[in-house]
């Protein structure tokens, strides 16, 4: 009888093993996503940043070359 619950507790103790490796690399597979996902986001955001203050910028300079408006006399 001795055999028979040794080889049922390695059995039960290699499934519990094989199953916690496989949610481990499950986790780390979707960290990974997730942290790629963040660095992607992060980097938009800071190139969206910079392409708005350039258009800031060329907007501020266009405004500051135009002509200024005649104004009209009144008669």
């Amino acid at each position: 009888m001795d055999i028979n619950v040794t080889a049922n507790s390695k059995k039960s103790r290699d499934q519990a093993e094989t199953f916690f490796s496989k949610t481990q690399t499950q986790s780390m597979a979707l960290n990974r996503i997730i942290s790629e996902h963040d660095a992607v986001s992060q980097a938009r955001e800071a190139k969206t940043a910079r392409l708005r203050e350039l258009r800031l910028e060329k907007e501020a300079d266009e405004l500051r070359a135009a002509p200024a408006p005649k104004s009209k006399s009144k008669r």
